[in-house]
């Protein structure tokens, strides 16, 4: 059976089709900048196709995909898609697992829209135009928050007028979570058990961190929205409220200006100075660079306290896995923080740390918690669930 991974941005389309018989990627690709010029990369077989192309809608983008599939003979006919798995950023608490789109799923999803409002609408106009596209093809909707919601009341609640959580869904919702579940099941094969405690850190240019008990969710970094949490690269994490006021009377700006400066100007590339990408703050870092030493120091900081503070949540650590852009190609943040975590008895190999995108036991034999690179495959989780639905029905 082969199955279209999903994932709709609000100007682009990232997919994969995945031969399920044995997990394998046939085609993957994206198009962008859909609704300005549009361009569009399909790689296969070894091949890269890049090419301009008039992308008004996300249906432009589906029909062109669908017909680059047909004529690079990736597939012989659209039959033989069976499937389409749609991430879908949001899905607050009314969705705890993956489901089959259906008129109903559809409305729930409308009601919830304004939760992730430059994801949520764009992942529906997406299943909107596969469902034209490809009418005899299940489509299932896989929700990043959803790994999340087995969280208790006590961390998932804020401290705040109970009536913001009852009457406007104001709470914890996390994010990365089929990126957390994913690793979760590469660890729970690894160790053989279901009875694990593990701290999965996906560190990407959005990151956080999630502690995870016996494969459930206990705590994760990510709040309302992805802003809060660790430090990213543009994103601040999490501040003192109280800061917004004063900055908006001095730079004269609404609060939505301020919200963009947190989320798109703050991070590693608001404290540095010079760059969201991680690669150009370690080239800075080792050239010393003080701005970079500082940022480099605050970003693996923070890192490190969440990772300490859900060791103590668990109780302890069997396993802590880095993962994501800069978790699995990031050896200097990698080998930072578990300097850092020396007290818990974490020992690394800088050996074994010397790799990228490798699934590597990092941590040295006489390490109280072993320490793992696992490259994530969100793509592959929404093809499984997909897979999964489509058999149970």
């Amino acid at each position: 059976m082969k199955i279209l991974s999903i994932n709709a941005g609000s100007s682009s389309l990232k997919f994969s089709l995945i031969n399920m018989e044995d997990e394998s990627v046939i085609a993957s690709g994206v198009f962008e900048r859909i609704g300005i010029d549009g361009s569009y990369t399909i790689k296969f077989n070894g091949e890269k196709i890049k090419e301009d192309a008039k992308l008004d809608t996300h249906a432009d983008a589906v029909n062109i995909l669908l017909e680059k599939l047909i004529s690079l003979n990736i597939v012989s006919s659209l039959d033989e898609i069976e499937g389409v798995g749609h991430r879908v950023v949001q899905g607050k608490d009314v969705f705890d697992k993956s489901v089959i789109v259906d008129d109903e799923v559809m409305k729930k999803l409308d009601s919830i829209k304004h939760f992730a409002p430059l994801h949520n609408p764009a992942n529906m106009l997406g299943i909107e135009a596969f469902q034209k596209a490809l009418p005899n093809a299940v489509n299932t909707v896989v929700f990043d928050t959803a790994f999340h919601q087995t969280m208790s009341p006590e961390t998932y609640l804020y401290a705040v007028p109970y009536e913001w959580y009852t009457k406007y869904g104001i709470r914890k919702y996390g994010a990365h979570g089929t990126s957390h579940r994913y690793i979760t099941e590469v660890v729970e094969e690894t160790l053989k058990t279901d009875k694990f405690k593990l701290i999965s850190c996906h560190i990407g240019n959005g990151a956080s961190i999630t502690a995870i008990k016996d494969g459930k969710c206990v705590d994760t970094s990510m709040g309302f929205t992805p802003l809060a949490g660790v430090m990213m690269g543009t994103r601040s994490g999490d501040i003192d409220p109280s800061i917004i006021p004063p900055v908006m009377e001095a730079e004269n700006k609404n609060i939505d200006d301020i919200i963009n400066d947190l989320n798109k100007n703050s991070g590693v590339l608001g404290l540095s100075g010079i760059s969201s990408d991680m690669r150009d703050l370690e080239d800075a870092y080792f050239k010393g660079d003080e701005r970079a030493i500082l940022t480099m120091n605050k970003y693996v900081r923070r890192i490190t306290d969440y990772i300490a503070q859900y060791y103590v949540l668990l109780g302890g650590a069997d396993v802590i896995a880095f993962t994501a852009g800069v978790g699995e190609n990031g050896p200097v943040v990698r080998k930072l923080v578990c300097d850092n975590l020396a007290c818990l008895g974490v020992k690394l190999d800088e050996e074994k740390n010397n790799v990228r995108g490798k699934f590597t036991l990092i941590s040295s034999d006489d390490s109280k918690i072993k320490v793992y690179v696992i490259p994530t495959d969100e793509e592959l989780m929404i093809a499984r669930d997909t897979l999964e639905l489509i058999n149970a029905k």
